[in-house]
């Protein structure tokens, strides 16, 4: 007898402003609090205000000069989730929270994601795809920059690194979130150094306004995002905005993420 296949969850998606960076962690950390708590997956779209310096987890934190990110006037946070640092200026950041057995394993969640963000970015005639087998394994924690080479299942415009993503897998939630670059800002990480611990120049990252020649308004790259969530993800996409408990317990969180102690922890 033929049974008919479980129906796909409704995703929220929220549409948030620009925020500094402990806000947007902390915002992350509620929504996964939220679906650990019965509430649907989110699907989130969001800005930084001012730009930020974004360290993984794991990252060491000491080669980085903080009275010269002070006086570019540039905000610092560490993220949740792993990867390595990331300048947050002129992108598009995503994140996701969904418990894990909806999108299946974490690498299976880090791969849904991916293609989504693809189907997204072909639709705006983006040539992008993941990258293949063979391409590295994720990088260990390192002062290295995030966009300096891509790795398996990445996503990417001309063999460029295009979308550096993070994850994290904790008591039955997955979050992920990622940065989608519009214009290249990531050689000024250098520029944030210590003398003694600058690395190499690194190639650059592919950015959108480089591959289309300009950069669609925000409205209509998320729009695209959210279109390709829908043809490769599945399921209804509703439109939301934070609620009263979400902002709580994002209140709940930013204080860890202000803290320097948390911050420059390794």
């Amino acid at each position: 007898m033929q049974t008919n296949p479980e129906p796909r969850p409704a995703w929220r998606l929220l549409n948030t402003a620009p925020a500094p960076g402990a806000w947007n962690m902390a915002v992350d950390e509620a929504l996964a609090d939220a679906v650990r708590a019965g509430g649907p997956p989110t699907l989130r779209l969001y800005r930084w205000n001012p730009a930020c310096l974004s360290l993984g987890r794991n990252q060491p934190g000491d080669g980085y000069d903080r009275d010269q990110i002070r006086r570019r006037g540039l905000d610092v946070v560490r993220r949740p989730t792993g990867g390595r640092a990331v300048l947050h200026a002129r992108e598009l950041t995503y994140s996701v929270a969904v418990r894990d057995n909806v999108l299946g394993s974490p690498r299976h969640a880090y791969a849904a994601v991916n293609r989504a963000l693809v189907a997204g970015l072909r639709a705006l005639g983006v040539d992008a795809h993941l990258q293949p087998a063979g391409g590295g394994r994720a990088p260990l924690p390192s002062l290295a920059p995030c966009f300096e080479q891509p790795v398996e299942g990445e996503v990417v415009a001309g063999g460029r690194k295009l979308v550096g993503s993070a994850q994290r897998r904790e008591r039955g939630v997955i979050l992920q979130h990622g940065s989608l670059i519009l214009h290249d800002d990531q050689a000024l990480l250098a520029e944030l150094m210590h003398p003694g611990a600058a690395l190499p120049a690194a190639s650059p990252p592919a950015a959108l306004a480089e591959l289309m020649g300009t950069v669609p308004d925000w409205r209509d790259l998320s729009n695209a995002i959210a279109g390709g969530w829908r043809e490769s993800v599945g399921g209804e996409l509703v439109e939301d905005t934070l609620s009263a408990e979400d902002e709580e317990r994002a209140a709940g969180h930013r204080a860890r993420y202000e803290d320097p102690a948390w911050t420059w922890h390794r």
